[in-house]
């Protein structure tokens, strides 16, 4: 009864941080399981798909818990921008690499002392170096959680040799619990991050592979740029990736598109490093709409709101078409991602694998034809997706593909239509391919077919009023419900199965489908209406826009990315609900206190004036609120030095008698200060400060914030040391927030 008690507080706890910081009133599935582990002290390894809320696992529980939560990220590109995001939400956060410079490094320093820090991102190498273990040390940490876990393993997608020496950590931190969080990792992988990382009876949540909010779609190439055209013409000003196979190609398709008047850049190894870099920027903060790339584009690019994701051309595996893909949607509203493939790609993709090893090469061109077969079976993509990860789907997306939607219809005696197909390959001695037994069935007069005789086929011309590419095609469909098997490494030639011979014999029929006939308006609509769903319901698009440039130039003005200052299903919850006060604006998902103290005042002022102009009524489908509850930060038990530095404080001694008597650096004591005054929320620092000095301090806060003590301390002409402006600081916040209270 006590330990279901103490979860169902410490549940309590997490989901009020989540509501008043990220403006969430509820977990992703796995998430409360997850942030569960952390409070409790418990290893775990987390595997959740892209889009799952894994940040908010060990993002939460951070709060929630005494000490620094160390964060180890490959990904030093991605730091900044994680960072930004949580101090736009009122996290104290920061990140050490080697893009700081001396003095904004001890500036982190000080803060990680004075223990004014809750989240800490490190890459792995440096969270290994002596003097920065020695400082955590010191300052304690509440736990570790290593992101990209997979990076472990040599049997992930991604190995990086940095993170085995992250085996070291346990040394350093006995007591400390470790986390794991993953978006990709198989069965073996899991284990061995386990091993590696040696994690203590973990915890391990593995979520869904399935990204239902995803809307798949296949088809053959017939005119590229027109096709990937229709994709970016239902979203208007919207963000996209289109992936391509090759450099050439990413220039032309980019070149193109531009010619057409859209705004797109392109993204490849070969472009100079200043120019990639300012184009992925360019995407990021929605100064570009599309993103035309081969696939090393993707890698640390934080973007939640890409609203489709285009492959013209056939992606290397269905590993890294589920990560590109994946890319889209990232905010859990709908997108869509559309696969545009030629049978001419297995072709390039083997030119440009040419120089890889014989086994390499194999092992590459066996998974692209894996990734054929995927584009050649018709039946549910988000099933077959989910079965290649070794997981069930039981039911059927719906309409949130291709297929189920109802882009294809069976053809009409498929019986018939396959006994042609198979009778034509067992007539030619089951010794040709697909595109020569397609010319065989299409009546062709290639000259290789006229030397072989087979014109004279019974089977000659039986399919002469079909295209080369639907009989192609038809023959894939053979192959994937394996009626026919390719065999040879190079010339693929087609052989019939058992199952085949079966349906020679009339036993077994195969189900062949063909595009369904329709305009193309009535494709369009259903289409339309699969990407919108439901997500839009309620939704004053007008406004939406409106408020989409209102949070660029917020972003702008604040040197943020824009999803960082509200995501676009607030910006949809702002339209569709149309907040007239500060009250009503914390109802809207994604706004918590901070951003609501940063930001609400000019995003109500936008939306009145609006409703007002446009005659709309306000607080739609909003009841009358119920003041948010100041989420309060639990501790742990304090340890036997704490303490007694806290005593110590209580009896009038300052930092530097304390820290003689305890045997302890004065930065050391000195964060055991500011840990006295959040724990009594003290709100009067004239104990320790002469009250002169406050004042000037505290004025020196009122010109240049108290976000960095670098600062404060520059504005005072370096006359007071960072010592009193840390418990000034500290101070002040814990009386602001009483007022807020």
């Amino acid at each position: 009864m006590s330990d279901k008690t103490d979860t169902t507080t410490q549940s309590d706890s997490l989901r009020e941080v989540i509501e008043q910081y990220w403006g969430y009133d509820d977990f992703r599935p796995l998430q409360e399981a997850a942030m569960l582990s952390v409070v409790e002290n418990r290893d775990s390894l987390v595997v959740l798909p892209t889009g799952g809320g894994k940040s908010l696992c060990y993002q939460v529980p951070a709060m929630t818990m005494e000490g620094l939560a160390i964060v180890v990220s490959p990904l030093i590109s991605l730091m900044k921008d994680q960072v930004d995001a949580l101090r736009a939400c009122g996290i104290p956060a920061a990140y050490l690499n080697s893009t700081l410079s001396w003095d904004e490094s001890r500036d982190i320093f000080d803060e990680m002392r004075a223990g004014t820090l809750k989240l800490l991102y490190v890459a792995p190498e440096r969270l290994m170096n002596s003097y920065l273990l020695e400082q955590l040390v010191q300052c304690g940490i509440s736990f570790v959680a290593i992101d990209e876990a997979h990076c472990v393993s040599m049997w992930g997608h991604d190995f990086r040799p940095h993170y085995r020496e992250l085996q070291q950590i346990r040394e350093v931190f006995p007591e400390v619990a470790v986390h794991a969080y993953t978006a990709t990792a198989t069965e073996q992988v899991r284990q061995d991050i386990v091993n590696q990382l040696t994690l203590q009876e973990p915890e391990i949540l593995v979520g869904s592979f399935d990204r239902p909010n995803l809307s798949y779609s296949v088809e053959q190439i017939n005119d590229r740029i027109q096709q990937i055209r229709t994709v970016v013409d239902r979203h208007p000003d919207e963000s996209g990736i289109v992936y391509c196979i090759s450099r050439k190609e990413v220039e032309n398709v980019a070149n193109t598109l531009n010619e057409f008047g859209y705004r797109a850049l392109p993204y490849h190894a070969g472009l100079p490093d200043d120019e990639r870099s300012a184009n992925q920027e360019s995407f990021i903060e929605d100064r570009t709409d599309i993103i035309v790339a081969t696939i090393a584009f993707g890698m640390g690019v934080d973007k939640p709101n890409v609203r489709y994701v285009i492959h013209a051309g056939l992606p290397k595996s269905l590993e890294n078409y589920q990560q590109e893909s994946g890319r889209a949607g990232r905010d859990n509203l709908e997108a869509e991602c559309c696969l545009f493939y030629s049978e001419a790609d297995l072709f390039s993709w083997e030119r440009i694998l040419s120089d890889q090893p014989d086994q390499v090469r194999q092992a590459s061109l066996n998974s692209i034809r894996t990734m054929l077969g995927y584009c050649h079976a018709y039946v549910c993509r988000h099933q077959q997706l989910v079965t290649h990860f070794g997981q069930v789907l039981e039911e059927t997306c719906g309409h949130h593909c291709d297929v189920c939607r109802g882009d294809f219809e069976p053809v009409e005696e498929p019986l018939v239509l396959s006994q042609k197909i198979l009778s034509s390959v067992y007539r030619q001695d089951q010794r040709f391919g697909t595109s020569y037994t397609a010319a065989v069935l299409k009546g062709s007069r290639d000259k290789k077919v006229l030397a072989n005789g087979h014109n004279s086929l019974s089977t000659y011309g039986l399919l002469k009023s079909e295209s080369l590419a639907t009989i192609r095609n038809w023959i894939n469909q053979l192959v994937a419900q394996e009626f026919l098997h390719k065999e040879g490494e190079e010339f693929q030639v087609l052989k019939l199965t058992e199952t085949g011979w079966q349906v020679l014999k009339g036993e077994r029929t195969p189900t062949l489908i063909q595009p369904r006939i329709e305009s193309k308006a009535e494709r369009a609509s259903r289409q339309r209406q699969d990407v919108e769903g439901d997500a839009w319901d309620g939704v004053d698009h007008d406004l939406f826009q409106h408020l989409r440039q209102l949070r660029f130039e917020t972003a702008e003005q604040q040197g943020l990315k824009p999803y960082m200052v509200f995501s676009d299903e607030t910006l949809r919850g702002l339209a569709r609900h149309r907040p007239s006060t500060s009250e009503h604006l914390l109802e809207v998902k994604g706004i918590g206190q901070k951003k609501s103290e940063d930001y609400g005042e000019r995003f109500l002022t936008e939306i009145t004036t609006w409703c007002q102009t446009h005659q709309l009524s306000q607080d739609i489908d909003l009841e009358k609120p119920v003041p948010r509850k100041k989420a309060v930060t639990p501790t742990k038990k304090l340890n036997e030095t704490v303490t007694e530095a806290f005593n110590l404080f209580a009896d009038g001694k300052n930092v530097y008698q304390i820290a003689e008597e305890l045997g302890r650096a004065a930065t050391t004591v000195s964060g055991y200060l500011s840990r006295y005054i959040q724990y009594h929320q003290l709100t009067n620092a004239t104990p320790w400060v002469d009250e002169k000095i406050v004042d000037r301090i505290e004025t020196a806060i009122d010109e240049v914030g108290d976000e960095r003590l670098r600062p404060i301390y520059d504005y005072l002409n370096e006359e007071i040391d960072y010592e009193p402006i840390r418990i000034v600081v500290e101070c002040r916040r814990q009386r602001e927030s009483q007022q807020t209270d």
